[in-house]
Parts: C-alpha cells; structure tokens; sequence
C-alpha cells in the first residue's frame, strides 16, 4: 500500500533510535527484494495426502509446490535462539485444550484463576488465556441488517445505501429460498452418506487413516459396493479422503441450514426483530460504556464454533509432536482473543479486542474477518494506530468476494480512502492455492493493487478445529495466519526489527510471480499476477529470515 508517512511513525522511529544496536537496526530500510521470478512447470500430479495437509509448508524450486518454504526455514533456523512471541488472534472463540494447541497457549501468569478478582489490574478479571468480548452471544446479525434495525448507527449517506442493498438482499432471498432449502437438503444428504461411508470403511480396513489408494483397492465387496461409489465421488470432486470431506460438508451444512432460518427469518420480518447483543450487556454503540464487558471463556462456545481454532493451528500448533499438523512459527504463544461472532463483528469487540491483545504483550495480531460496512470505523482506525505505537503488527485477511478493493470497501483496513494508510503496521493478504499456474491465485480471493500487500497459502489449509480434531478450509482467513506465522518466525529471531520492517520484509522477500493468472471471480480473464496485490508476490518463510538476518547481522 502507499504509505504517507505520519507523525507518529517518525516519533516512534526517533524514540527506539539511540547508540544501540538495536535503535540503529530499527532505522534500517528494508531492501527490496529479487526481481526473478522462479521458472518451473507446474506440478502436474496431484498432491498425495501428506503433501495436501502440509503444502503451505513445502519449496516452490525444491518440491515444485508453491508453499512458504517453512521446512527450509526450520533448517535455516537450527542452532539459533529466539525469543517466546505472543500472537493474539482476534476471531471466534480458540479451544486452547486441544492436543495441539494447549502447549502452545498463552497463559496470564499475572492471573489468578477462577477467583473472580481482576489481580493484575488490566481491567479484564479471570483473563486466563485471552478475552472473550462476546460473552455468552454467538449468533450475530449481519452489520447492513444492524443498521436498517437502527439507521442512527450510520451517516445519512451509509443509512441510505443500506437499505437499497437490504432491499435487495430482500428480493433475491425471497427468488432463492427453495434453492437454499434445497442445497441445505442435499449437503446433508451427501454428509450423512460419507459418515456411513466412513464408518464402514473404518471397519473394513481396521483403521480409521485408510488412504484412498486403499479404497480404490477395494474389488468385488457387495457390502462396500454404494460406499465405494460414494467414495469415488467424493475423490472426483478433488477431495482426498471421506474424512476431508466430512469437514467441508460439515461447513456446507452449517452454511446453509443457517442461511435457510436467516433468509426465512428476513423474509417474515422478524430478522429485524432480533437482538443477539443482549446477553453481553453492553451497549455496542458505546465503546466507553461496561468496560470489562464479557467474561475470560474465550474458547469455543459450540463445535461449530471452528474458525479461530482453525487459524491458531495455522499460526503455530506445536510442532514435531507427531500430533495432527504442524503450525509455521515455533517459540510463539497463543492469545484467544474472542470478538467475531457467526455473523458480522461489532467495531467496539474488534478495536477493543486489537487494544487487549497489544496491552497484554501481543506482538502479531491476526484478524481473519471482515464487513461491508463499519459504522465506527475510527474506533479501529485509533485501534491500529495504537498497535502502531506499541510497535506491533496487524496481519489481516483481504476478505472472500472476489473484489477489487482498491474500489470495493472491506474493514477493517488501514486506508481510509483507500490510498493513504493511518499507520505502517498493517498487512493484507490475498489467498493463494498450490496450483503454480492461471490457477494460482484463489478463486475467491479480494485483491488490489494498492489494499492488498501479498499472498499467501489459502486454500484447503489443514489445521486444528475443535476438541482435538483436525480439519481442511479455505479462505483468506488462512493466508492471513500462515503469514502472520511468518511474522512471528521473524519478530522471533530478530527482535530489533520494528512492526514497520517485518511487514516490509514480508512483501519484498516474498516469491516473485511473473505470469499471468486468472483474475478472481471470473472465469478465464487472465491478468498479470502482479497486479493482484502491491508486491507482485507469495510470502516465502525462508526468504524472510534470510533478508531479516541480513538486515540484523549484515551477512
């Protein structure tokens, strides 16, 4: 992004500079990185199932899959010492319990638990592992539904356009509702079939972690006949096993058995009726009123509650356990952060959440959510620029709309009019696949040659979900972890650099992409690949240290 450099920057940058080493390294410009791009052809097979679960992790000229290089950063990074890094993860609730994740999870030693006292005296009582902004409230509505409930929230202006596009909304729920219930219908159908599948397969092999090899394998079985054929669809749809399959189609159930009673909910006029707020006890509008509002559970409120689970892993399950996946970034902490909801997030739970995190000792924020529409967007905005002050980096998801959003608005973001940015602390990142061609870039992803910084592994990640399971998702969601990950590597192993220089470090290391993609959200228009985000570039782990290391050490 254009960067106009504010006052605060340079105060900052004055205060750290002093006769030290590390003042000094902080006053560094980042250098720019390689303009070669890697020429390889695709990989033509497809992944096998130990290269789908960990293909962020893999080497582009090495293993010819466009991951981040974080084996190869791992190597790099043996007989050298890092400091414990605190990444906050801003999102729905994070089960820090699960196996690969509880030896990883950020404990508040200056806490008490249980005691009901606030003992270290940071406003937040019985914050153990994180906060939980939402209290005992999930279910959320959507911001544009907010405001037609309460135009006064927004300006004149946002208010109005607000209700062209309820308006709208209205019409295509009440066109699409049969076809909502139908696939709700049918993705049910097709999850019940996989769990028997699943089941029978399991008892036939003795197993649970058969392969689909071992399926295919399977000749002559009457029993398993309808099992196999299940199981042979669901291989075609480019989906490695039932288990695999039973994550997606979970989430696909989820999706529109909850779209169904929203859309059926707005077309009787009772959507707008609802308060889902209430519970916490606070007034959302308000970002002064209730301070301390919600309670220290900042786990997971119900299994489907999975998203922040889902980018911890991503950041940093522990690694080399033999357990489930490994995260990218060893030496971290993980801070629960609990302020998205299943629906859009308030401004208040989001700048609040950013400002917990930064005064709890977070050196890497990770928000993996976003809205159309933010009616107290200067909350956020002030949020940012205080991580800013406190030297600390903000990893954010570019959003899932297929946008432009150097013209489309998303938030949170830190240019108020898409140009300028509030602070040099925050990144964007776009979502990319392990297809090293047109495919490249995801599908879904929001791009933008000025909003969007780089890119990053975003589709069918592997990573932790709730109560020790294990589960593949895609979005931009996941790239923002897996970079965030990288980030925290970084700010590990070389401390004196800033939040400002990480982020610069991040984009120029980066792998250079130098042919032409299918631009997202259409259906064969190709488009130069750097044109997609800032840096023309994928986020590369061992990149980053190198030019971190020689940044520090001179080498």
């Amino acid at each position: 992004m254009k960067v106009l450099k504010p006052i605060l920057y340079s105060t900052v940058a004055v205060a750290l500079a002093s006769c030290s080493t590390a003042g000094s390294i902080a006053k560094k410009e980042v250098p720019q990185g390689p303009n070669v791009a890697i020429d390889i052809p695709a990989k033509k097979a497809e992944l096998t199932d130990k290269e789908g679960k960990n293909w962020q992790h893999y080497d582009l000229a090495t293993d010819t899959i466009p991951g981040m290089s974080t084996y190869k950063a791992q190597e790099f990074l043996k007989g050298k010492k890092g400091v414990e890094v605190i990444v906050g993860v801003v999102d729905s609730g994070t089960d820090l319990k699960h196996e690969d994740l509880k030896d990883v999870a950020w404990v508040n030693e200056d806490e008490i638990p249980g005691n009901g006292i606030d003992d270290d005296k940071n406003g937040y009582v019985d914050d153990i592992n994180g906060w939980n902004f939402l209290g005992d409230s999930y279910k959320e509505l959507l911001e544009y539904q907010r405001i037609m409930q309460n135009p006064s929230i927004a300006d004149a202006e946002t208010a109005a356009e607000v209700k062209e596009f309820y308006n709208k909304e209205l019409e295509k729920a009440k066109k699409g509702i049969a076809k909502v219930e139908q696939n709700a219908g049918l993705y049910s159908k097709m999850l019940e079939s996989v769990i028997e599948a699943d089941k029978k397969f399991t008892k036939h092999f003795g197993k649970s972690d058969y392969s689909s090899q071992d399926v295919l394998g399977i000749k002559d079985n009457a029993e398993l006949e309808s099992s196999v054929a299940v199981a042979k669809q669901i291989f075609g749809f480019g989906i490695g096993s039932l288990s695999e399959a039973k994550s997606e189609l979970e989430g696909a159930v989820s999706y529109f058995t909850g779209k169904l009673e929203s859309d059926k909910a707005m077309i009787s006029g009772d959507l707008l009726k609802k308060n889902y707020r209430k519970v916490v006890g606070d007034n959302p509008e308000d970002i002064n009123d209730s301070p301390g509002y919600g309670n220290g559970n900042s786990g997971h409120s119900t299994k489907d509650e999975s998203h922040g689970t889902h980018v911890s892993g991503i950041i940093g399950a522990t690694r080399g356990n033999g357990k489930g996946m490994d995260g990218v970034a060893s030496n971290v902490k993980i801070m629960a952060v609990r302020s998205v909801p299943d629906g859009d997030e308030y401004d208040k739970d989001v700048a609040l959440g950013i400002r917990y995190a930064v005064d709890n000792g977070a050196k890497v924020i990770n928000t993996s959510f976003g809205k159309g529409y933010s009616p107290h967007k200067n909350w956020v905005y002030d949020a940012i620029k205080y991580a800013a002050e406190k030297d600390v980096l903000i990893v954010n998801a570019a959003g899932n709309s297929s946008e432009n959003i150097d013209v489309d608005k998303t938030f949170p973001n830190d240019a108020p009019d898409q140009v300028n940015e509030v602070s040099d602390n925050f990144i964007t990142i776009g979502a990319m696949s392990s297809n090293y061609n047109e495919k490249l870039p995801a599908s879904f992803t929001n791009y933008g040659k000025i909003n969007v910084d780089v890119f990053g592994p975003g589709v069918a990640v592997y990573s932790t979900t709730p109560d020790s399971e294990y589960g593949k998702k895609s979005g931009t969601s996941m790239a923002s972890p897996a970079v965030a990950g990288v980030a925290a590597l970084v700010r590990s192993y070389y401390p004196e650099l800033s939040a400002s220089q990480v982020k610069r470090i991040l984009m120029n290391s980066g792998t250079k992409i130098d042919f032409k993609v299918i631009k997202p959200g259409t259906k064969d228009e190709l488009v130069p690949f750097s044109d997609l985000s800032v840096s023309g570039r994928v986020v590369n782990a061992y990149n980053a240290l190198k030019m971190a290391d020689r940044l520090v050490n001179g080498k």
